[in-house]
């Protein structure tokens, strides 16, 4: 398996959460009674064998902080590797508050240089479900690709909500329109890249996007070949009271399609 760091993008501070937000990040709320938001990224991550592992965090971190600590319930307490809290911070030259994901992600290049890896694992630390990374990236891998995303079918209801991906029969994206009014597909982004490692620092550095959906994707499936993966398993993205409400109520049926 390529060598992997993995980016938990964890420092969105969700409005439309309401007061379930009001005094902590999303990936911080609590979900089906005993476990939060981010455990199910960082189960994810250590189920498949990563164990390099950032956190980014901005809007109000203290509570995601003291859940995280060292790692130790994910095994994620490693003198090599682990799992690392990053924060915005000021330097000489400057630094500023992060105005979006990939934002963030630029401002924590000097990390991403460090790393001895083939591929950077950017998630979203804000979604319910249970996955394994490494289909994914060895299909990134066998197709010595750029960018891999991540993509499942979700309700055409629904499909307001989020990235809308169009794909062709190989299966490269071909369009991405971030929270389209019509969408022309039921294919969802869900926040989930594979980048080689090269690849992400050069685009980082040569462009200032601030939102990788909303400003980068819709650039890069233009200027490389972006792979998709089709991911068939449970996921909900519960950044709405709504969805948060009807994902916890889904664990109550008798065969829950999320089997905790």
């Amino acid at each position: 398996m390529l060598r992997t760091f993995a980016m938990i993008l964890a420092g969105g501070e969700s409005p439309a959460l309401s007061v379930l937000t009001a005094e902590r990040s999303e990936a911080a709320v609590p979900f089906a009674g005993k476990y939060r938001i981010i455990d199910f990224t960082l189960s994810n991550c250590v189920n498949s064998g990563i164990y390099n592992v950032g956190v980014l965090t901005q809007y109000r971190p203290r509570s995601l902080h003291e859940h995280i600590g060292v790692g130790k319930p994910w095994d994620l307490d490693r003198r090599i590797g682990g799992v690392r809290v990053l924060h915005p911070y000021l330097t000489s030259e400057g630094g500023a508050w992060q105005r979006g994901n990939a934002d963030a992600l630029r401002a924590n290049l000097d990390i991403i240089a460090e790393q001895k890896v083939d591929a950077v694992l950017v998630l979203a630390g804000d979604h319910v479900y249970k996955m394994d990374y490494r289909p994914m990236l060895q299909l990134h891998e066998d197709l010595d690709a750029d960018l891999t995303l991540a993509v499942h079918s979700v309700s055409p209801h629904e499909a307001h909500r989020y990235g809308i991906v169009s794909v062709d029969a190989d299966g490269i994206v071909t369009q991405f329109e971030e929270k389209p009014r019509r969408p022309r597909s039921s294919l969802a982004s869900m926040g989930i890249y594979v980048f080689r490692k090269n690849f992400l620092m050069e685009v980082l550095t040569n462009g200032d996007d601030q939102n990788i959906g909303r400003d980068l994707m819709p650039k890069l499936v233009h200027q490389t070949s972006v792979v998709s993966y089709h991911f068939q398993g449970y996921w909900a993205d519960v950044g709405t009271v709504q969805a948060y409400y009807e994902a916890n109520m889904a664990l109550l049926v008798e065969t829950p399609a999320l089997d905790l």
